[in-house]
């Protein structure tokens, strides 16, 4: 059984609206045991999609359509869909009946255009949707199953769940159903090229398990992915692949759940019962931004002081006057004074504070765009480390900024080593 995706409208084609529903759709229907073979995006242009739709029938088993299902004038992937079947368009009563009653807990009359919305190829069975106007439905054409959803996410999300990934289900297990079974194993430290030198001879040796590599700024995902009957073997393939994969990227690995930086972070803070706190000078409030964006994080996180100016550093933090005069802002010595006294104003365990040029300017030779030093105390010890990054742009700079120092503090609570992009070593 083989699926193709087909999203409809201007707005997507054009890039004004990203097609968020094309990768939902395909990662729930791979979980199902239904491969997708491809991803088509067709404007609102009756002639065309009436095309793409004969000559999506021709080669899948399945298609699920987004788009063009509701009142306006440029919603016609209803009357494109019946074209390609050679059928007519007709009012839906089953379709029409629930039109009027939704409208109806809203005290409102159904109107013309509204009307439309039930206006489905004479042989479509209705699909119902519980959370919006615009029904969808199911139509066969030629020997491909359509399935026609409204392109508003949750709709076309809630309507899936309910009604499409249940009849796939039955269909994939009467037909003997295949398993896919996915892991992606999350890296930081290393270039993208590094890790396919480290990886590109297990391509071919795992057994039935694929391997591709995602790059979601400043994180590579690798990701491996099976799919056969069998799914015991599944299961097996996969864990055995991932094991190949952990003995070449070890310490640069930092999940192989999905979880984030600042979720592996703060559950190793939790495991302890440990506190930290955050001085931040050019990341401006970014990691504690991320800190808090993980349930629970008030169990461990103090706060974040963000002390963009040197008066700042010297007030709030407790840096040394004569230390920014000696050695600047961007310094190890800098950092490291930031992080006690971050620590030393919440009370917490830990300490972590960033100082470096974002740019696009303000960079030396010394100190060229794309310098961090990354401060760190915790108990009975403080230290700090310069990094060169090295890119001119600013917030992708922030970002791995905050990306390393997150992953400094993963590495002193896993026992593991220091990242190995360190600048000039500088000492007192």
């Amino acid at each position: 059984m083989i699926a193709e995706i087909i999203s409809t409208g201007d707005e997507v084609l054009t890039g004004t609206v990203v097609d968020s529903n094309a990768a939902w759709i395909a990662g729930r229907l791979y979980e199902t045991g239904v491969p997708v073979g491809r991803h088509l995006c067709v404007g609102d242009d009756l002639e065309r999609l009436t095309e793409v739709l004969c000559e999506t029938s021709e080669r899948a088993d399945i298609a699920i359509v987004t788009g063009g299902l509701g009142p306006t004038v440029d919603d016609i992937t209803a009357k494109a869909a019946a074209r390609a079947a050679g059928v007519e368009l007709k009012q839906n009563p089953t379709a029409r009946a629930y039109i009027e009653e939704f409208f109806k807990r809203f005290a409102r009359q159904i109107s013309d255009s509204d009307a439309k919305q039930a206006v489905l190829p004479e042989t479509a069975r209705p699909v119902l949707n519980t959370v919006g106007t615009a029904p969808g439905f199911n139509l066969r054409i030629g020997a491909c199953s359509f399935y026609f959803l409204p392109g508003v996410p949750f709709e076309m999300r809630k309507m899936m769940e309910d009604h499409i990934i249940p009849s796939l289900s039955r269909e994939s297990a009467a037909g003997g159903r295949y398993f896919y079974r996915e892991k992606r194993i999350s890296l930081f430290g290393l270039p993208e090229a590094h890790v396919n030198e480290r990886l590109v001879d297990l391509t071919g040796r795992m057994d039935n398990v694929k391997l591709g590599m995602l790059a979601e700024f400043p994180v590579i995902h690798v990701k491996l992915s099976a799919y056969g009957r069998d799914a015991d073997a599944m299961d097996a393939a996969v864990k055995a692949a991932a094991g190949q994969v952990k003995e070449r990227v070890g310490e640069f690995m930092f999940s192989e759940s999905g979880r984030s930086m600042e979720e592996v972070a703060g559950d190793l803070l939790t495991r302890r019962a440990a506190t930290l706190a955050v001085a931040e000078s050019c990341t401006g409030g970014l990691i504690g931004h991320r800190i808090t964006n993980v349930a629970g994080s008030s169990q461990y996180f103090a706060g974040s002081i963000v002390t963009y100016a040197n008066k700042a550093k010297i007030n709030l933090l407790g840096v040394s006057p004569d230390t920014l005069e000696r050695y600047g802002a961007v310094s190890e010595q800098t950092a490291r004074e930031m992080a006690e006294g971050a620590a030393r104003a919440a009370g917490t365990d830990y300490g972590l504070a960033v100082s470096g040029i974002a740019g696009p300017g303000g960079g030396t030779d010394e100190k060229p765009v794309g310098t961090v030093c990354i401060g760190f105390c915790g108990p009975g010890e403080s230290f700090a480390r310069c990094y060169s990054f090295g890119f001119r742009n600013r917030l992708a700079n922030k970002r791995i900024f905050a990306e390393a120092a997150l992953d400094m503090l993963r590495r002193k609570l896993s026992g593991l080593g220091e990242l190995r992009r360190k600048a000039t070593e500088r000492k007192d």
